[in-house]
């Protein structure tokens, strides 16, 4: 695969002016409780590790891995969970953390999956927000960037497992 045209869409200095005042608004919502924070991999890891690093709230980390995009720029629509949370979420305050929120299927059916398990609560941050692409009425609490349409690679976000390391977010070029 060829590197194919991208330009820079969120600067890694802009990434972490948003990424502090989301850690603002969650520690004035959580005041005074633990979150337990549902990390999405592979795409949220970088997301995961600033924000905790930026909120001052007490956190507990845990990680889920669900599939919907293979190697494609657009969501198959196929949901895999393919691991699951190694700790109870039974009566606690839980955040998903994800990295992008475009047709909104994948955190549809892990909501669902998660409200089973009876949390206190159950909220969802999402360093982008495609509103553009959504097909299901699934609530995000939290939004670091809102952009209408595009794919884009960089801070943990992937084309077929590459460009995740790049520090700040491109949106890239499919035509």
């Amino acid at each position: 695969m060829n590197n194919p045209p991208m330009t820079i869409l969120y600067s890694r200095e802009q990434i972490a002016a948003r990424i502090a005042e989301l850690a603002r608004q969650i520690d004035h919502d959580y005041q005074g409780r633990q979150i337990l924070m549902v990390g999405v991999l592979k795409g949220s890891f970088l997301f995961v590790a600033d924000l905790i690093r930026a909120v001052q709230t007490p956190v507990v980390v845990d990680f889920m891995r669900i599939a919907s995009y293979g190697s494609e720029t657009r969501s198959s629509g196929i949901i895999e969970f393919r691991k699951d949370l190694e700790m109870s979420i039974k009566g606690q305050d839980v955040l998903i953390v994800e990295d992008i929120v475009d047709s909104g299927q994948t955190l549809e059916a892990l909501c669902e999956k998660l409200w089973q398990r009876e949390p206190a609560s159950l909220r969802v941050c999402t360093l982008v927000d495609k509103q553009e692409a959504r097909i299901t009425d699934v609530r995000v609490d939290y939004t670091g960037f809102s952009m209408d349409d595009g794919f884009i690679v960089g801070y943990g976000l992937d084309w077929d497992e590459r460009y995740r390391n790049l520090s700040d977010i491109f949106l890239v070029e499919t035509d």
